[in-house]
């Protein structure tokens, strides 16, 4: 069955990261995505970012390369580049050069800072966007350095995922008689916008503007992960009174006075001692156990490995293993045309 890309022609000049998994996502979907790799470089197939592809070798230093990346270019539906500003258009690939070419291209530009701006031309890496942004600050515990999130903020969710909601918005435009036009995604400015309900929040009074001590970065007793008798964690989210209320019964204190005032932030941090000293009295699975029948928000801290064999995700199929490579599978879910990794992908 065909995807709901189907149909459409994605060039990707080789990159790293956000820019690989935002053609992986448009691939995943149907989607043509033909990978421009420079001469002689040889492509991990073990990584499922690059599933779902052609792979053509250029020289885009060479007038010859340059000039077949523009034909490939000139029937394309849409372009994915992350190299730093101005770098392909001092290549003759950029985007004033192949909308001319190709009036209704959609020109997809992943950088950390943007392409304007005075840190547009500055090295950086996913900590130096989130921080830039005001996000990584309120990430860690109280008092403590702010902790980097590995790179799903920036890169992945402020980057590759805001460039494929962009080109396609783009795409949009041109089915609807539009031209072809640049989408500039820049990982400083899609993890801020991940943070908007944060905004409101510190706005209307509801969220102080640092780590560890808000409800939902580790400040509330009732959000937070538990260290258990085996070192392994749970995670608990008890926010609704009637998930508090399952999550005292299940932990058998239902008639400690002073947990009852779930929300009184004063006693946030002797009600989390509490909770401390109860879960270190069994192990992550026996906990599990005894939360099993309750409706909690609590759940086991898996690692990687175990989330690829936890019966939930085994049941949606979440990870597959392909050969030898163990996998995400594509995401989100269509009903009538579902993304896939076709025949020959990783």
């Amino acid at each position: 069955m065909a995807g709901a890309l189907d149909g459409i022609r994605v060039i990707e000049f080789a990159g790293i990261g956000p820019g690989p998994f935002c053609a992986m996502m448009l691939a995943d979907h149907g989607a043509e995505v033909i990978r421009i790799e420079r001469q002689g470089a040889e492509p991990d197939l073990r990584d499922p970012m690059l599933r779902n592809r052609e792979f053509i070798h250029l020289d885009l230093k060479s007038p010859q390369g340059v000039e077949q990346a523009r034909d490939l270019c000139r029937s394309a539906h849409a372009l994915i580049e992350g190299f730093r500003p101005g770098v392909m258009e001092k290549l003759g690939l950029g985007p004033d050069a192949l909308l001319e070419d190709n009036p209704t291209l959609v020109y997809g530009r992943m950088t950390g800072w943007g392409q304007t701006g005075p840190l547009a031309q500055k090295a950086g890496h996913d900590i130096n966007y989130i921080a830039v942004s005001g996000v990584l600050n309120s990430i860690g515990r109280e008092g403590e350095p702010p902790i980097p999130p590995l790179n799903y903020v920036g890169d992945f969710g402020g980057g590759a995922m805001m460039l494929a909601f962009g080109i396609l918005a783009a795409l949009m435009a041109v089915k609807n008689g539009g031209s072809g036009q640049v989408v500039d995604a820049a990982m400083t400015d899609g993890s801020a916008v991940l943070s908007a309900m944060t905004w409101h929040h510190l706005q209307t009074g509801f969220f102080r503007d640092e780590a560890g001590v808000n409800l939902l970065n580790g400040g509330a007793h009732f959000y937070r992960t538990y260290k258990c008798a085996d070192d392994k964690y749970i995670a608990v989210g008890a926010i609704e009174p009637q998930f508090y209320a399952a999550l005292l019964a299940g932990l058998e204190l239902s008639d400690d006075p002073q947990l009852q005032a779930q929300f009184k932030q004063g006693l946030w941090e002797q009600n989390r001692q509490k909770m401390v000293r109860t879960f270190l009295k069994k192990s992550r699975d026996e906990w599990v156990q005894t939360f099993a029948d309750l409706d909690a928000c609590v759940s086991p801290v898996l690692s990687l490995k175990e989330a690829a064999v936890h019966p939930h995700n085994i049941a949606r199929n979440v990870f597959q293993a392909r050969g030898e490579v163990v996998q995400p599978m594509p995401a989100p879910r269509l009903s009538g045309t579902p993304a896939e990794i076709r025949p020959g992908g990783i």
